[in-house]
Parts: structure tokens; C-alpha cells; sequence
């Protein structure tokens, strides 16, 4: 098992298709070794972004246990969970302890709003099922269930509950919860056209969308904001921020997927309901895209020279 120290960067990975619909493991492994090569800290599987929702149970275990033999090196493989009863969260919990998940990100129950007390129980039942670190996925805007300050004072009683995706889209949250909580809590950030302000504001990480696709842009952008390099990590985020962009948008599977596709490492094929994109919207999302690759920034050495020392150190 690889420890999990919820810090840096955490790609929310695409699940790749073959236009039979089966999962192309070997696209999943291409895309695998470019961001391991770029330095990322750590990978999450099953997310929306991974289309987990038509996943099968079995699809989602085999992907991680594909994941956990395919890592040249030991970064913790993280699986979420997103279901409707508590009973079935905590199964599919136990079951990726047992297929070797070094971690777990947790949404709230799907479908029904939950109060207060009941999504604090569900966090709760499922976080003390398992030895498993978990992160909590707070994201109000898309799952309408926001966790309050008032709800993680309850589950930070719970060791194993760690940290929060942040996707309030508040970027002052950063500043309350380490008001609140210090360290108790790492802060990843969930929203990729927020993450360099949040990092000013002291996340600890980046959950990344844009990441499946530009894998070293955006490990450079952590990096440089965590070594005060400031000035370099902005010119990068303002180049990017057109394509992060594509990541708050209803359709971001589809888009995320044609960038990873047109920068070489993905696939564009998606389960229905969705739709590959066409006509005029694919041309438009294509240009941003192109426009990104052809103007991608030089990276300072400093990055590329010391992303394996880093991730060693941390």
C-alpha cells in the first residue's frame, strides 16, 4: 500500500474507450505513463470524468487493479465512491480496499439531497467500514449537498477522513476551512480554472481535469506555486486557462476527452447517454484546443529537473 499525503497533483482520470465500447487498457496505460513521467502525486479513479456512472462494478475494480500493476512508480491509487444507498458505498468500499485502493474519495449519496445529519452518517458508516484514508468531494454546485463547516467539525472526530476536494467554487473556503481546521484537513482544489488562486490561498493539491490531457503544464503550475515562483506559474495558467475552461462545462467528459485524444494520449469515444461531440461544437472546442497546442509555454527547468526529487520529498 502507498501512503497517501493528499498533496500536489491528483488527475481525475478519463476511462478510455475502444468504438466497441470496452475499456482500452492500453490507451489507459499510455495516459498513465505520461502523467507519471510529468510527476503527478497520485491518481483517482471512478470520478465523473471517468464516467463512472456507466461503469459496472466489475469495470471499476479492474481498472484498478489494472492501475495499481501498470504505476512505474509507487504514487497511491485513489477510487471514488458514488452511490445511492449507504450499504451499497460501503461494499463497493471494502471491495476496493480488498483490490488494493490506497485511498477513497467519498460524494455524497446520489440522487436524494440529503441533510446535514444524514450525509455526516453516510461519511461516517463509510469511512469507519475501512482502514482506507478518504477524502471528502464537496461540490454543492453539481450534487446540490454542500458539507458546512459545522458538518466537517463533526467528521473531523474521524481519523481516517483526511481531506476535502474543494469544488464550492468559493475560493475563500480555502482561507475558512484552515481558519477553522489548520492542518487537520489537506485542501485539494476541484476546479481547474481556480486552482493557482486556491493554491495562493494554501491548498495543499490540485484534483485535475485538463491534467489527462496536459499532464506537464499542469504539474509545472503546482510546482512553481509551491516554490514562491509565482510570475512563472501565472504566464502557464493564463495560457491554459481557455482549455481549463472546458472543464465547467456540462459536457467536460467529452471535451477533456478530445483534448487528451488531440494531444495524444486518449481516446474520443464515450458511453451513451453521451454523444461524441460533432459540427459546430466539435470545431469550436477543437480550435481552443489547437490554439493551446500550438502556443504550449516552455517550462522552466526547475520543474523538469526536480519533479521526481519533489514528489520524493513530500
Amino acid at each position: 500500500m502507498t501512503p497517501v499525503l493528499w498533496k500536489g497533483i491528483y488527475p481525475a482520470f478519463l476511462t478510455p474507450f475502444h468504438a466497441d465500447d470496452s475499456i482500452h487498457f492500453e490507451m489507459f496505460k499510455k495516459n498513465l505513463d505520461a502523467q507519471l513521467e510529468a510527476g503527478i502525486d497520485g491518481i483517482i479513479l471512478g470520478g465523473s470524468l471517468g464516467e463512472a456512472s456507466t461503469l459496472t462494478r466489475d469495470e471499476k475494480m479492474s481498472l484498478l487493479r489494472f492501475a495499481r500493476q501498470a504505476i512505474s512508480r509507487p504514487v497511491p491509487v485513489i477510487m471514488n465512491i458514488a452511490e445511492q444507498s449507504t450499504i451499497d458505498a460501503i461494499q463497493f468500499a471494502k471491495e476496493a480496499e480488498k483490490n488494493g485502493a490506497d485511498g477513497l474519495m467519498l460524494l455524497p449519496p446520489m440522487r436524494y439531497k440529503a441533510d446535514d445529519r444524514e450525509t455526516v452518517e453516510y461519511f461516517r458508516r463509510i469511512a469507519e467500514a475501512v482502514s482506507l484514508p478518504v477524502m471528502i468531494y464537496n461540490n454543492p454546485y453539481d450534487y446540490k449537498i454542500e458539507v458546512t463547516l459545522s458538518m466537517f467539525l463533526e467528521l473531523a472526530e474521524i481519523p481516517n477522513i483526511q481531506a476535502v476536494k474543494e469544488s464550492t467554487r468559493d475560493v475563500s473556503n480555502v482561507t475558512r476551512m484552515k481558519n477553522e481546521f489548520g492542518e487537520r484537513f489537506r485542501i485539494l482544489c476541484g476546479v481547474d480554472t481556480l486552482a493557482l488562486e486556491e493554491f495562493a490561498l494554501g491548498a495543499d493539491g490540485w484534483v485535475c481535469g485538463l491534467g489527462d490531457a496536459f499532464p506537464v503544464e499542469t504539474v509545472a503550475i503546482y510546482r512553481l506555486m509551491k516554490a514562491g515562483r509565482y510570475p512563472e506559474a501565472l504566464a502557464i495558467y493564463r495560457w491554459f486557462l481557455p482549455v481549463l475552461e472546458l472543464d465547467i462545462h456540462p459536457k467536460l467528459v467529452q471535451y477533456i476527452k478530445l483534448a487528451a485524444t488531440l494531444t495524444g494520449i486518449g481516446t474520443e469515444f464515450v458511453r451513451a447517454p453521451r454523444l461524441m461531440l460533432e459540427g459546430e461544437e466539435r470545431r469550436r472546442v477543437t480550435t481552443i484546443i489547437q490554439n493551446a497546442i500550438a502556443t504550449r509555454p516552455a517550462i522552466p527547468d526547475f520543474t523538469m529537473e526536480n519533479k521526481i526529487k519533489q514528489t520524493e520529498r513530500v
